[in-house]
């Protein structure tokens, strides 16, 4: 299981960010200088935007939805501008976001048009009775809500369509095959805790590519691809959804810390464990009630990074770091 830097507990009133943007094949062999300088300056960015917001006594939840505003702009990430490619050629977004104070949660699938859609999910979660808004009705409330409409030419990138077509002359035949980590990830996520001890977590995603109509995966889904309770501790996930909404993997992750007093590392690994052997593979972020935290992949490499109140930003591309 890679990781990187050891969880510390977090001193009162100290805050922290982790940040991910994605996990699968990412090896040094097959990553450009350039790519890999645009990564790490896309994650400080992010990191940067959280910070500001902890740093001047904001709360968690803003943190994460700012952090994964810059995530969702940058064409590096398989989140709004980048999104993945559908079977039949569309971008099809989804988001979550969790506050740990009261488990409210929001969530939106399928939306088309909001250039943010961790705002429409909060959006979800803060103006509305719901938890999750899909497809036509999702992109219905973002107009009323009066949240930034963009063509959809805007999430469109030369590279994802070109990811497209590879898989429509390679992969298509068996669209039931999960495999193939060239294309599915890039899904980004931040978690966070903030000056007053609470926690956040949000995720957002183009899903897969080649996706059929009406998928759904982890991302939006509470307790799978995201979870936030102050009790315990913040995710946010990324990797086959398929296996992470059957394993239910944030809720897995934060049952074991609050009931069996694992540190997040701990739990994240033994959680990652048992997906995989279900045949899933991806990473998650963790942030623990105390402060402490944690990151775990069982791919080649997961884009990620931490920022703390008592600490510089910190950003990582592959398991060796």
């Amino acid at each position: 299981m890679a990781a990187a830097f050891l969880s510390t507990p977090a001193m009162a009133q100290d805050w922290r960010l982790v940040i991910h943007g994605g996990a699968g094949t990412i090896a040094r062999d097959r990553m450009t200088p350039e790519r890999d300088a645009e990564i790490r300056a896309a994650l400080t960015q992010a990191l940067e935007a959280g910070s500001a917001v902890l740093a001047d006594g904001g709360s968690a939840l803003d943190a994460v939805e700012a952090t994964i505003h810059v995530l969702e702009d940058d064409p590096n990430f398989n989140a709004g501008r980048g999104a993945v490619f559908t079977a039949e050629g569309r971008n099809e977004l989804d988001a979550s976001i969790m506050d740990g104070r009261d488990r409210r949660a929001g969530a939106v699938a399928g939306v088309t048009a909001t250039r943010h859609p961790i705002s429409l999910a909060r959006a979800v979660m803060d103006h509305s009775p719901h938890v999750m808004m899909a497809s036509e009705g999702a992109n219905l409330f973002s107009r009323e809500q009066g949240l930034e409409q963009v063509d959809p030419s805007w999430f469109r990138t030369d590279e994802r369509w070109e990811q497209l077509q590879r898989w429509l002359a390679r992969d298509r035949a068996d669209a039931s095959d999960l495999s193939g980590a060239d294309y599915k990830y890039g899904t980004v996520g931040a978690v966070a805790i903030d000056m007053e001890g609470n926690l956040a977590a949000g995720t957002s995603t183009g899903g897969t590519t080649g996706k059929l109509y009406g998928r759904v995966g982890d991302s939006p889904i509470i307790g799978a691809g995201t979870y936030a309770d102050n009790r315990a501790c913040a995710v946010s996930a990324t990797g086959a959804g398929e296996f992470y909404i059957r394993e239910g993997v944030a809720h897995e992750i934060c049952a074991r810390i609050r009931f069996l007093g694992e540190t997040p590392q701990q739990a994240a690994d033994f959680v990652q464990t048992e997906t995989l052997a279900l045949g899933g593979d991806g990473g998650v972020i963790v942030v623990g009630a105390d402060g402490s935290w944690a990151w775990s992949f069982n791919t080649a490499g997961m884009y990620r990074g931490m920022a703390a109140a008592d600490s510089a930003p910190q950003v990582a591309i592959y398991g060796d770091e």
